[in-house]
């Protein structure tokens, strides 16, 4: 990828991510997003270095005050309520995408799915976990794990389509 194609793609996700961030099924504590979508098609895109860094670049927009996030937040509330552990999971989710993308893990439908879905469950695990600290386990698995299954499943796949439809469109290849 040319270096003024590589920046743009940068830009273009972050801002992908913050699009995604508004397709919102409005829930308490957490609202249902496409960002997990975006997060990992990022990492699977521009690779692990890069896809992560266009997550930082989105969430450093809304800790600036941007209203990037669902619902239009920003600042540093959602960087310590009851939304912080998924966002911080996301850096480390696109760039565990990049990887897996760049170790030809992602190849066939199925694994590829497998893959994906193993880190949309990361973000929620690393979610919940952080929303436990709030208001317990039992409540936090109901409200911040368990509702996001069927969704992560499905955002797997749709990655996995995204990524062979940039690729054979737009030649875009991770790394």
């Amino acid at each position: 990828m040319t270096a003024p194609l590589r920046l743009a793609s940068f830009l273009g996700f972050a801002l992908l991510i913050a699009l995604c961030a508004r397709l919102s099924v409005p829930m308490v504590p957490v609202p249902m997003t496409m960002q997990t979508w975006a997060v990992l098609l990022a990492g699977v895109i521009l690779g692990p270095r890069w896809g992560a860094a266009a997550v930082v670049l989105y969430l450093a927009l809304a800790l600036a005050g941007l209203p990037v996030l669902s619902d239009g937040a920003s600042g540093p509330g959602p960087f310590t309520g009851p939304t912080a552990g998924y966002l911080f999971a996301f850096p480390l989710a696109a760039g565990l995408a990049g990887v897996l993308a760049e170790g030809g893990r992602l190849g066939r439908l199925a694994p590829a799915t497998a893959w994906l879905f193993g880190l949309h469950l990361m973000i929620l695990a690393l979610g919940t976990g952080w929303l436990a600290g709030r208001i317990g386990v039992p409540a936090a698995v109901a409200a911040g794990f368990t509702p996001f299954l069927a969704g992560a499943a499905v955002k797997s796949v749709l990655v996995v389509l995204a990524a062979r439809a940039l690729s054979a469109v737009a030649g875009f290849r991770p790394g």
